[in-house]
């Protein structure tokens, strides 16, 4: 397809994001953006802030601020948060936009009219010490499936079965802990998404690019059975349940549920996104404005993936109006620390913003998609963490980049050698990264990440072995041409690693383009040939040796950290 639009899910208002956050959603999205980018395609890569509901508001009261501010506020912190990692976001936008309000209610509307939305009235939990009800979210008990004693009102963490807040035994607050609940009496707007199983069945089979992990989930749902969901609360934040202004009667104080809304978002950005740059937005989501040629990918962890096979496409195709919906879903599993989970109140685990005060965002871009939690939970660790790091950007990419700018500076001086003609080495060399070239470009086409970067180190390691066989520092004292020859090709192999490493390591590659004074941009072009990339150069280019592009992690800066962020 000659467009691909990508989002990403939703990261929450509530806080700066972890490592598990990062890897679950935003930087693959990131990772296959640039990489399709680098490949010509034209892409719109969209996210923003998750901004309703309960959390935001206990969240800016616990601050001492408004709503409002609080989430003005926290959507710059995450926003400058991505930029410092090098998310490369066409937009990250807000849920509290104005084009988010009016998308959500026309779809509240539109789905009522088709007779998939009703009033009913729910017994809910009502905490009496808060003077609230409480959202599925903060009723936490004991599951009746598996005793598991935090399960949360709208699912249990251990057993993964939905759940209604009132099945939970021994319900309480997850606001303030009371065990002063009571069921009362509530009337909500509901999805029927039981009257769409048939319908959202038939548009799964359809989807032959979704990975194993997303169909699984998807297909345990709609085995259980699909069930109708409330999507409206009892709260003050969030979209205001009316219609062209107009509030619905008996609903003045109640909004939108925030999983309703929140992914008609993704819409509502690109129409921001559109506004602000003079574009057409619908060509990106509406199939009679010119969307048929666009591959729409989602990116999101496991937790997220079954509101995105059922509950975002029962609305979607539920308004039976011609809008997009996902070609290809990708989702991960959970990073864990240490095997536990990431925690800001019990300072667990490395946020976005600290792992940036201890080393450069490539550093955890690198580690966090050479392994990421495809084929299960992943366990994130210092040590393992450090070793990665160490070994593969600092003792390959770097080392190569490093000693073979700073043995052409002694020897050639610091302009690319022309003397010389490729030989068989070179022929070998050539014949090998054309074959690992396409494995590592159709890994990522696939969003196969571990695959993809196991491939790309590969490719690196390519180059220190073709730099041992050829041996210029021995060579030259015989024959200084094919000495020459060979630092020619390593150096045009630089270019040629920056290319194929951008879409990972952004921040690395453009230091390496910088050896020869090239524009990321246009040197970046996804490599046809692995013959071409190693012709870049002739001969005569001026470069400049880099400084040590990657720092070893040393033991004692490990036991620190260990210390600082409640490693066990």
């Amino acid at each position: 397809m000659a467009r691909i639009l990508i989002t990403s899910a939703l990261p929450y208002i509530n806080g700066i994001k972890h490592l598990g956050n990062l890897v679950g959603s935003m930087l693959p999205a990131d990772v296959y953006a640039r990489f399709q980018r680098q490949r010509g395609k034209e892409v719109l890569y969209i996210c923003a802030t998750d901004e309703h509901g309960t959390p935001a508001e206990l969240a800016a009261a616990a601050a001492g601020q408004d709503v409002v501010d609080y989430c003005a506020e926290q959507h710059e912190i995450q926003k400058r948060a991505g930029e410092a990692f090098g998310l490369s976001f066409d937009h990250f936008g807000r849920s509290s936009n104005a084009p988010n309000h009016r998308l959500t209610q026309h779809f509240a509307h539109v789905l009522e009219e088709k007779g998939l939305i009703e009033e009913r009235t729910d017994e809910q939990v009502y905490s009496i010490d808060d003077k609230r009800f409480l959202p599925d979210r903060y009723v936490e008990g004991t599951c009746p499936h598996c005793d598991y004693e935090k399960a949360r009102g709208d699912q249990c963490d251990n057993c993964g079965r939905l759940l209604d807040p009132t099945d939970l035994k021994n319900p309480y607050s997850a606001v303030s802990g009371s065990k002063n609940v009571e069921v009362r009496e509530t009337r909500h707007l509901h999805l029927l998404q039981a009257r769409m199983q048939d319908r959202i069945t038939g548009w799964l089979e359809t989807k032959t690019d979704f990975p194993s992990l997303t169909v699984s989930i998807a297909r345990k749902w709609l085995k259980e059975g699909l069930r109708d969901r409330a999507i409206t609360r009892d709260l003050k934040w969030g979209i205001p349940v009316a219609h062209e202004g107009k509030p619905r009667e008996g609903f003045e104080n109640k909004v939108f549920y925030v999983w309703f809304d929140a992914p008609i978002e993704y819409i509502g950005a690109t129409e921001e996104w559109a506004s602000a740059n003079n574009e057409n937005w619908e060509r990106w989501w509406r199939i009679d404005k010119g969307a048929d040629d666009v591959k729409y990918v989602q990116v999101m962890g496991k937790d997220n993936v079954a509101f995105h096979t059922v509950s975002f496409p029962a609305t979607i195709l539920g308004s039976e109006e011609p809008w997009k919906t996902v070609d290809a879903l990708k989702s991960l599993n959970w990073l864990t620390w240490y095997g536990g989970k990431f925690s800001t109140s019990q300072g667990r685990g490395i946020f976005m913003d600290q792992a940036l005060e201890l080393l450069p965002a490539d550093y955890w871009r690198w580690h966090l998609m050479a392994n990421a939690p495809e084929s299960d939970d992943a366990s994130f660790t210092l040590e393992h963490f450090a070793g990665v790091v160490n070994k593969d950007l600092a003792d390959v990419l770097g080392n190569f980049v490093n000693r073979i700018t700073r043995f052409c500076k002694a020897r050639f001086g610091e302009e690319v050698p022309s003397e010389g003609d490729y030989g068989e080495a070179e022929a070998a060399l050539i014949k090998e990264l054309d074959g690992r070239i396409k494995t590592y470009t159709d890994c990522l086409e696939a969003m196969e990440f571990r695959k993809a970067f196991f491939e790309l180190r590969s490719i690196w390691v390519a180059g220190n072995e073709y730099l041992q066989i050829a041996a210029p520092w021995t060579a030259i004292k015989e024959d200084k041409e094919r000495a020459a020859a060979s630092v020619r090709c390593a150096l045009n192999l630089i270019v040629l690693f920056a290319a194929l490493s951008r879409p990972v390591i952004p921040f690395t590659a453009e230091k390496m383009f910088a050896i020869f004074g090239l524009d990321p941009d246009e040197a970046s072009a996804w490599p046809s040939s692995a013959a071409d990339a190693l012709s870049r150069f002739g001969g005569g280019q001026a470069f400049t040796p880099p400084e040590v592009l990657f720092a070893k992690i040393e033991d004692d800066q490990i036991d620190a950290w260990r210390q600082q962020f409640g490693a066990e």
